[in-house]
């Protein structure tokens, strides 16, 4: 027992002394420990922590609440001398909700353990959280002098696209966040089995998230007395010739910048796959090429608009047939892709007038827009620092094939880059939004130290 015990202290002390050596660790403790599943959502008692802690390093701190009830944007500025437009580092504080359950240990104690840290938001996106704002406060405690204003901003309501978000806050505060240019969460970096990092990928877009909604029509009766213009039935044909239909296969720069980099990190068999995509100049190419990958659910989304069934509605009585059903088809377009032409062709494939087509117009407000450019003094900083840290990977620029809250700042012409900004490999890549979520020590420890070199490039006097 004494031996036990003993071993236990241990084991918390250098716990402790980790945290205190690595303090970018610590921070994402303390945030994992603070519950903001969404829904709800609550970012307020998160914020109240990130004032105590940027406020006395001399940063410009407010909150701002939105009109929902708990959900807050927290914002500190620290100055320059506005030689050059501010730099945005912008991360959510909301996180996905949890199967307790399915976790061997507490989602939200912030445990450190065999060299990681668990909790519900470690990877997405509390743990990018903690990196920038450990970035962005070692440039008050080292003094370093600024050409322009360094902003940090933890957003509430990206998880669930809600109405407390980013488009909230740049429709009615817009000048505590306007930029020159601005970081997210976005692209990744990614380790080799051996713990090398293979490459790091920067999005410089994402792509697009509307929905399809499909309403099948017919006589609404007795289920005993079943008629041909059954509107389940209908709707199930829809969707069966949908799910084998595809838009066509695009490149874009990025996209085919991102196969030349896999080609160069793959080994022969891949490489000649990764190289053929790279290389093909029209559609029919293309679409040979991207046959070798198609059973990659990533790789196949980089290339094409995709499209998702993901909810169905219809009946009310088990002894009603109904007039009507319905269907739910989320669309991820492309940068430059056009929705309403996609709607249209769709309406061809289903080919069935007893069928409405129709885009969800609450979404198609958020345009698709073109990437951002790599030249740029931020893209060229974030990548020689990630180059420097890492200079055994390859850098790219990326399209992120989800989504995240960086639209608003796009649909002003302000450029976006996207980073989780930590090495990761495909056993934690596969926890984000899943059970024992976790990201490493060395990780958060890298990645802050290239988000601190990047901010000293684009925003330290020269």
């Amino acid at each position: 027992m004494l031996l036990t015990k003993r071993a236990l202290i241990l084991g918390f002390c250098a716990a402790s002394l980790a945290l205190a050596a690595d303090p970018t660790t610590g921070l994402l403790t303390e945030l994992i420990r603070i519950n903001t599943s969404n829904p709800p959502g609550k970012t307020e008692p998160l914020a109240d922590l990130l004032a105590a802690k940027f406020r006395p390093l001399g940063f410009q701190v407010e909150i701002l609440r939105t009109p929902f009830v708990g959900k807050v944007h927290f914002i500190a500025r620290l100055k320059g001398d506005g030689t050059k437009r501010p730099v945005l580092l912008a991360a959510h504080g909301d996180v996905v909700g949890v199967e307790r359950d399915k976790w061997s240990l507490d989602p939200f104690a912030g445990v450190t353990k065999d060299g990681y840290v668990y909790g519900r938001g470690a990877i997405d996106f509390k743990g990018g959280l903690a990196v920038f704002a450990e970035a962005v406060m070692r440039l008050a405690r080292e003094k370093v002098p600024l050409a322009r204003d360094v902003i940090f901003l933890s957003e509430p309501d990206e998880e669930g696209a809600g109405p407390a978000g980013t488009p909230w806050l740049t429709a009615n505060h817009w000048d505590k966040v306007k930029c020159e240019f601005a970081l997210n969460e976005g692209g990744w970096i990614i380790e080799r089995p051996n713990g090398k990092v293979r490459y790091v990928a920067i999005s410089t877009a994402d792509k697009t998230s509307i929905f399809l909604i499909l309403t099948a029509h017919g006589t609404s009766t007795h289920s005993s007395m079943p008629r041909p213009d059954n509107a389940i039935f209908a709707l199930g044909r829809a969707l069966a010739k949908l799910s084998a239909w595809e838009p066509p296969p695009r490149l874009l720069p990025s996209t085919r910048q991102f196969f030349e980099t896999l080609a160069k990190t793959s080994g022969p068999a891949e490489a000649r796959v990764y190289e053929k995509i790279a290389a093909s100049r029209d559609e029919a190419s293309l679409e040979r090429a991207a046959r070798a990958v198609a059973q990659d659910p990533l790789l196949h989304a980089f290339l094409r608009d995709t499209l998702a069934p993901v909810i169905i509605a219809g009946g009310f009585r088990n002894n009603v047939i109904p007039s009507s059903a319905q269907a739910t088809i989320n669309i991820r377009l492309l940068p430059g892709s056009d929705a309403e032409a996609l709607r249209k062709r769709v309406e061809q494939v289903i080919a069935d007038p007893a069928i409405d087509v129709r885009l969800d117009a609450k979404r198609l407000q958020q345009a698709v827009r073109e990437p951002s450019s790599i030249d740029t003094d931020l893209y060229r900083a974030l990548a020689r620092s990630a180059q420097a840290v890492f200079p055994e990977a390859e850098v790219t620029p990326y399209l992120f094939q989800a989504g995240t809250d960086a639209a608003p700042w796009r649909l002003r012409g302000v450029p976006v880059y996207g980073i989780y900004p930590y090495p990761i490999n495909s056993e934690d890549l596969k926890r984000m939004h899943g059970n024992d979520e976790r990201v490493k020590i060395s990780s958060l420890a890298a990645g802050t130290e290239i988000i601190y070199r990047t901010l000293v490039s684009v925003a330290g006097k020269k």
